[in-house]
């Protein structure tokens, strides 16, 4: 029982001093902004990657997250709601849950390990330590760009997809469901709230970060060569998916039960 209470206790300081550290390197990236300007050709290469280099998976998720809703929604509404409501379930399923959610978890992940691969690789060869040797700051070189290219880049993409993903619902309701274009478009503007689409918009900002700062957190703490970059590749991935829903849940309850509940 003592060996279990120690373990448990290891567990929760290690999580706590982990977090304590995240915060710090969040402050430290922070103070770094003002210097953006300075640093915008990196900042444009990692909007580069975020955006350019996630196109196709983006393009590929987004059609078939909006036909499977449509192809659910019309099976559980079928025998008890009208058809013109289901152009209204895909675009709020779409603008407040599975766009901004699912590019955070497929787009994220893949971000996520680039960066932590990326910088594990140059933590274990000694490169970090080089730079800070030469006087260059690594929080303001790389950790800095990346953090804003992720959470200004993971919007736009999150836009992209609800767009793609209502065209991709659209398409399989006229084309497979029997349900008419006339039906489809009546339902998406039916109940349209500016505020769907917003809160959305603002989960992805709080998503940027996250996925951002899970994989520069655990890149710059890479340890143990080869093997390391790999764990650390691997721990930064699962941190970030599982913070991105624990914040999903926080939000929802902040956007959609306090601030936009009147609207």
């Amino acid at each position: 029982m003592t060996a279990i209470l120690a373990s448990i206790g290891r567990v929760v300081n290690d999580g706590l001093s982990g977090a304590g550290r995240g915060l710090l390197l969040l402050r430290a990236i922070i103070l770094q902004t003002p210097h953006a300007w300075r640093m915008r050709r990196e900042i444009l290469e990692q909007m580069q990657v975020v955006a350019i280099g996630s196109l196709p998976l983006v393009i590929v998720t987004s059609i078939f997250v909006g036909a499977v809703t449509a192809v659910q929604a019309v099976y559980q509404m079928q025998a008890y709601v009208p058809m013109k409501f289901l152009g209204t379930v895909i675009s709020k399923s779409v603008f407040i849950e599975l766009g901004p959610v699912l590019m955070a978890l497929v787009v994220g992940s893949r971000l996520c390990a680039n960066y932590a691969a990326e910088l594990g690789t140059m933590k274990v060869t000694e490169q970090l330590d080089a730079m800070t040797i030469m006087a260059i700051d690594p929080t303001r070189y790389l950790a800095m760009p990346r953090f804003w290219a992720s959470v200004l880049m993971i919007p736009v993409v999150t836009i992209f997809c609800d767009a793609i993903a209502i065209i991709g619902g659209y398409v399989a309701s006229v084309m497979t469901l029997d349900v008419s274009s006339g039906v489809f478009v009546e339902g998406l503007q039916m109940f349209y709230k500016h505020s769907d689409l917003l809160g959305g918009l603002i989960k992805s900002f709080v998503f940027g970060g996250i996925i951002a700062m899970s994989g520069i957190y655990f890149g710059f703490n890479t340890k143990g060569g080869a093997e390391g970059v790999g764990r650390a590749t691997m721990t930064a991935v699962v941190g970030s998916c599982l913070s991105v829903l624990v914040a999903d849940y926080l939000l929802a309850i902040v956007l959609f039960q306090i601030v936009f509940e009147k609207t």
